[in-house]
């Protein structure tokens, strides 16, 4: 009987849910307001993480800076007050290291507040295959993409389940969704973030804390340097993305509380046909849309940046 009244409630909340989606693909949910919110971006130097800081920074929200590179927080934090932002506060943070995130998170809440909405943005790229990667940078690439996000989440997370409010933001990838020939380590920690922040929504659904909201984004390439010399194969198709592009269909999922982003679109698509094709299948899918061969022409992020 039990597995009846199951089957029966499942079923019933398949449709039902299957029924909203469609409705929200007509008429889109409306944006919540994140004015006040205390919003703390990790890589907000450059790139996305600075688009970010930007436009949080518009809508009234206070935001709070790390990043390594003193440099480019000063540089964030003089254009988000240029944006309209009323408080802004930036650190140097080596999230890497796990004592300096929690160091830095001690002095946020005591100076700022209770972060509200955490974005792992930071990340970094070893380019190398995997007999080529040094251990040290396989460790970075580890501590930087994945490690972090524990450190940051044991911070921060805490005090958004007592309040039963707040947002997860993690910035993957694609490769976080799929192998990428000459990305083994950086696959392995965004195959790792994508798990992470899937497992620790389920954690916040079982508590009860619907308040606490999880976004994850997996873009394909984005036109920030970081992978500079990488293209794509077939660009009407998959696109290498434009950074103001991914951030503003960045912050429309986080006020629309969507829970995974992948841009570009056709990945939706690509991504579902490979999980149901035969393994020789998805291989030669990977070579034609040039998967195999996409590091081939890798030179990264130039020295001065």
């Amino acid at each position: 009987m039990n597995f009846f009244l199951e089957t029966c409630r499942a079923i019933g909340l398949l449709v039902y849910y299957l029924l909203e989606s469609l409705v929200f693909l007509i008429v889109p949910k409306p944006k919540k307001n994140v004015s006040g919110e205390i919003v703390l971006i990790t890589g907000a130097g450059s790139g996305i993480g600075r688009l970010l800081a930007l436009k949080f920074a518009r809508l009234g929200a206070t935001v709070v800076l790390w990043d390594i590179n003193q440099e480019g927080l000063k540089e964030t934090s003089r254009l988000a007050r240029e944006n309209g932002a009323v408080r802004v506060h930036s650190y140097i943070c080596d999230c890497s290291k796990r004592q300096d995130v929690y160091k830095v998170a001690d002095q946020v809440k005591k100076e700022v507040g209770d972060v509200s909405i955490l974005v792992n943005n930071a990340g970094i790229v070893t380019g190398k295959k995997f007999i080529d990667s040094p251990d040290s940078l396989v460790e970075k690439t580890m501590e930087v993409n994945i490690m972090a996000h524990f450190w940051t989440y044991k911070a921060f997370l805490p005090a958004m389940v007592a309040s039963n409010h707040g947002h997860l933001v993690s910035v993957a990838s694609s490769a976080g969704l799929t192998g990428v020939n000459g990305l083994s380590d950086y696959c392995a920690s965004k195959f790792a973030a994508v798990g992470f922040a899937e497992s620790v929504d389920f954690e916040m659904r079982d508590l009860g804390k619907t308040g606490v909201k999880t976004t994850i984004v997996c873009p394909y390439i984005i036109n920030t340097g970081m992978f500079d010399g990488c293209g794509t194969k077939w660009p009407r198709l998959i696109p290498v993305l434009e950074p103001e592009y991914v951030a503003e269909k960045i912050m429309t999922a986080i006020r629309r509380d969507q829970e995974i982003l992948l841009l570009p679109r056709s990945l939706y698509f690509l991504l579902a046909l490979r999980n149901l094709v035969p393994v020789k299948v998805a291989v030669l899918f990977a070579d034609y849309f040039g998967y195999l061969h996409i590091m081939d022409t890798f030179k990264g992020r130039a020295k001065k940046d």
